[in-house]
């Protein structure tokens, strides 16, 4: 890393994320080009983008083919908005009663499965003088929030439309993904339920139910609105499909301390990592306080000068420990490669998905704001993002 470009931005820390702007910008150019004509992207940006910062990203997606963005919580719509005041910012989940004159004032698009709700929402809209914007939730199967597909929940729709101060913009479910049979079912419920709503005159702009994975291998499924979210930031759950995509995160360090131990030597707590051999042992500034894994443990690895550095005994909140036995010349202040793409002998995204037993998007998401965050943008560095700010020395 230039020092001298980080001089008036240090970074106080040698374990930090790079994102590499022009991987998003692919990415949603890429969905862009394979989605039908027409169809409205809702860019998915919830958990700060993915780990990957969802203001800094914000601008680079809607300069290549955004045309909203959609958060999970309120606060996370509201930054956004406070941000981007004019842009349109879909807030997928739901918000308690007494926050939503927040989602009127600041013209949030809200997610809305109750009539109480929606009666609520018009009239702090009415009050405002303003127009609140929804989309209604309809539950296909899921089970998580939305209206169900019952006679009487489709009569409680029919009312909200024609709710004063309240524009209905969209109707919307979500896929459980168990199969195809299954999604099938699920695409046909939901169907039905916009079929009865349109002949009761109940018509609105969006109708969606496709995500990232079921915009790839289900294409069938884009109506008029997707939602893709991780496929933005190159992480690929898709099966059967395909869609090129780069990842635009990757996770450094470097060695800080390094230890030469005794062959039956013990490494971190418990010495649950015996030494074999006389090794080299490295420490790493970095542990599962920054978003890492703890059951990574005897299965992660860093790269250091191309070679794999096993992870040894128990990770701890703050520093964590490598061999460095087989890898010659290592010396403190060399770079290790957390997560990478794969090339290189790196741990992408992927494996360190399947190693630690859970999906791609928890390794992300789960990525806390300490580590300071490097951005790149044709091969420089476009800025350097911290969870606070001090003024440089002089």
């Amino acid at each position: 890393m230039p020092e001298n470009v980080l001089k008036n931005q240090p970074l106080f820390r040698d374990t930090f994320l790079e994102i590499d702007l022009d991987c998003i910008a692919f990415n949603i150019r890429q969905i862009k080009k394979a989605a039908n004509p027409g169809v409205c992207i809702a860019a998915v940006v919830k958990a700060n983008g993915y780990g990957h910062g969802s203001l800094e990203i914000a601008p680079i997606l809607m300069e290549n083919g955004a045309d909203m963005l959609a958060v999970a919580t309120l606060t996370e719509a509201l930054e956004l908005k406070k941000q981007y005041p004019d842009y349109p910012v879909f807030l997928l989940g739901l918000t308690p009663d007494s926050y939503l004159p927040y989602v009127v004032q600041y013209h949030i698009i809200q997610t809305i499965d109750r009539l109480d709700q929606a009666k609520l929402l018009s009239q702090t809209a009415q009050r405002l003088g303003l127009t609140a914007t929804v989309h209604i939730k309809v539950d296909t199967g899921f089970h998580r929030i939305g209206f169900s597909d019952s006679e009487e929940s489709i009569a409680q729709i029919i009312q909200i439309f024609s709710l004063p101060h309240l524009e209905v913009q969209g109707i919307f479910s979500h896929l459980a993904l168990k199969d195809e049979a299954e999604n099938e079912r699920q695409f046909q419920r939901f169907l039905r339920v916009i079929q009865i709503l349109e002949q009761h005159g109940c018509c609105c702009r969006y109708h969606h139910i496709a995500d990232s994975i079921s915009f790839v291998d289900y294409p069938q499924y884009q109506l008029d609105m997707i939602r893709p979210g991780a496929i933005l930031y190159g992480l690929k759950g898709f099966h059967h499909g395909h869609l090129e995509l780069k990842q635009a995160l990757s996770f450094k360090s470097k060695i800080s301390h390094i230890s030469y131990i005794k062959k039956g030597e013990g490494v971190s707590y418990d010495y649950l990592w015996v030494a074999k051999r006389d090794s080299v042992i490295g420490t790493l500034p970095f542990g599962y306080a920054d978003g890492y894994p703890r059951n990574l443990k005897d299965k992660g690895f860093v790269t250091i000068h191309g070679q794999k550095a096993p992870l040894v005994g128990v990770l701890c909140m703050d520093q964590c420990m490598v061999d460095l036995t087989d890898i010659k010349n290592a010396a403190i202040g060399d770079e290790a490669i957390i997560y990478g793409d794969g090339s290189n002998g790196t741990l992408d995204i992927d494996t360190a998905a399947k190693l630690s037993g859970t999906n791609k998007n928890e390794i992300v998401s789960r990525l806390t704001a300490r580590p300071p965050r490097i951005y790149k943008k044709s091969g420089e560095i476009a800025g350097v993002v911290h969870n606070f700010s001090l003024q440089p020395l002089l």
